[in-house]
C-alpha cells in the first residue's frame, strides 16, 4: 500500500518501535497521524521536537488495552481525519518472571488484553471502517513467537496467539492483504529493561541477538509498501529458523484443504 497522503494510525507511538517509525514514516508524507500511547509526557514532548513543517501530527492519550479506549480512538479518527488507511498496533509490553507458582488472573489478563485482544479487535474495526476500500493493518509480534525463552513464557504466548491467528486468517482474508505481523528480535531500546516484573531484581540483559529500532521501523515500511503479511527484520531470524520454516512450508497442501473446505462452508451459510 502506498503511504504518501494516507491517514495513519500508530499505537506506542512515544518511544521504541513506535517512535522510530513514527519519524521514518514522515518522509512518506502521509495525510494525518494519530500518535496513539498512555505515557501522555513522553508523546507530548515527541510531537514538541518535531519540525513545524511536518505532516499533520495528532496525539491521541488512553489505555490501548481496553475496548473502550479503541472504539474511542476509531471514533477519534472518524472526526480528525474521517478515517484511517492504515493502523500500526504496535503498542505492547512483556514480564521477565519465573511463571508464577501463586494464580493471578489479573496478570495473565493485562498482558493478554493489551498484546492480543486490542490488536485483534483492531482488524476487526478496520474492516468496518473500511468495508470496500484498501486498507492495512500492521501488528508488532516478536521472533519469541517462533522461539521461546525462558523468562517471557507469558509475553512468548502472546505473540505465539498472533502469529497463529495470522497463519490461518491469511486464507480467509484473500486478495489483497489487510494485516500483517513483524517479528522483530531483541530491539535495543528500553522495552526489556521494562519488562522486569520484580524492580527489585537486577535488570535482565537484552537478548542476543538484538537490532536497532530504526531497522525494524525501515522493515515495517516496506512491509506495508509492498502489502506483506509477514515481515522479518533480521535476515539473521530468518536464516536459523529455516528448518522451522521447511516445516510450515510442508503443512500448506493441509492448510489449503482446509481453507478450501472453509470457502465451502461459508458459500453454504
Amino acid at each position: 500500500m502506498e503511504i504518501h497522503n494516507k491517514r495513519i494510525i500508530i499505537t506506542g507511538a512515544a518511544s521504541g518501535i513506535g517512535r522510530a517509525f513514527l519519524l521514518q514514516l514522515l518522509s512518506f508524507e502521509p495525510q494525518t497521524i494519530i500518535a496513539a500511547d498512555r505515557d501522555e509526557p513522553s508523546l507530548m514532548e515527541l510531537i514538541r521536537q518535531l519540525p513545524p513543517n511536518m505532516p499533520r501530527i495528532v496525539p491521541f492519550v488512553g489505555d490501548l488495552s481496553q475496548k473502550a479506549t479503541l472504539d474511542a480512538l476509531f471514533d477519534f479518527a472518524r472526526v480528525q481525519m474521517g478515517g484511517a488507511d492504515i493502523f500500526v498496533a504496535n503498542a505492547g509490553f512483556a514480564y521477565y518472571e519465573s511463571y508464577p507458582a501463586q494464580a493471578d488472573w489479573e496478570h495473565l489478563r493485562s498482558i493478554f488484553e493489551l498484546n492480543v485482544y486490542a490488536p485483534l479487535y483492531t482488524i476487526q474495526k478496520m474492516k468496518e471502517l473500511n468495508p470496500n476500500s484498501p486498507h492495512y493493518t500492521l501488528i508488532t509480534a516478536s521472533a519469541m513467537a517462533k522461539t521461546g525463552i525462558p523468562g517471557y513464557a507469558v509475553y512468548g504466548a502472546t505473540k505465539a496467539a498472533l502469529d497463529r491467528f495470522l497463519d490461518a486468517y491469511r486464507y480467509e482474508d484473500r486478495g489483497m492483504p489487510t494485516v500483517g505481523l513483524v517479528y522483530p528480535i531483541a530491539t535495543r531500546t528500553s522495552f526489556f529493561r521494562h519488562s522486569i516484573a520484580d524492580t527489585t531484581s537486577q535488570v535482565p540483559d537484552t537478548p542476543w541477538p538484538s537490532q536497532t529500532p530504526e531497522r525494524v521501523a525501515q522493515a515495517m515500511l516496506r512491509g506495508i509498501r509492498k502489502n506483506q503479511r509477514f515481515i522479518y527484520p533480521s535476515l539473521f531470524f530468518r536464516i536459523t529458523r529455516f528448518p522451522q520454516q521447511l516445516f510450515e512450508w510442508l503443512m500448506l497442501p493441509y492448510q489449503w484443504y482446509y481453507a478450501r473446505q472453509w470457502r465451502k462452508w461459508k458459500a453454504g451459510r
